[in-house]
């Protein structure tokens, strides 16, 4: 039951991370106009610090080193991040709407993370935080 609550905390952080994201994005493509490469690659940043950030101290409560987690996350996104950029520019480049494809990108990125930080970023260390007296 413990697992199936952390999942649901980080579904409800992921949404909230989606929204930092597809709202950047939406900045980033409609105003600025960049390239949905470029758009996509900074709303990821910007949402992947959002994420990690809150996940960490509230999903997982983790006591684990800071900067080994956040390398074992990025070693996650230096894998995902270009796949999903070829395959998101090659699939909108065959005409198919790029908000369709970043909300499919978004839905395979949260099922991939939710796995690989729950079992290899913190694995045993998860619940290990201790919460601060007043």
């Amino acid at each position: 039951m413990k697992e199936f609550f952390r999942a649901l905390k980080f579904l409800l952080v992921s949404i909230s991370a989606g929204l930092v994201q597809m709202g950047s994005f939406t900045l980033f493509n409609e105003l600025f106009q960049w390239n949905y490469w470029v758009a996509y690659i900074l709303a990821l940043l910007l949402s992947v610090l959002w994420n990690f950030t809150i996940n960490r101290k509230y999903t997982f409560r983790s006591a684990n080193n800071v900067k080994v987690a956040m390398l074992l996350v990025l070693a996650f996104y230096a894998v995902f991040t270009p796949l999903s950029t070829w395959l998101g520019s090659v699939i909108e480049g065959r005409g198919v709407n790029e908000y369709i494809v970043l909300v499919g990108t978004m839905v395979v990125n949260f099922i991939l993370e939710f796995l690989y930080t729950r079992f290899v970023v913190y694995g045993k260390s998860c619940d290990t935080a201790q919460k601060k007296k007043k």
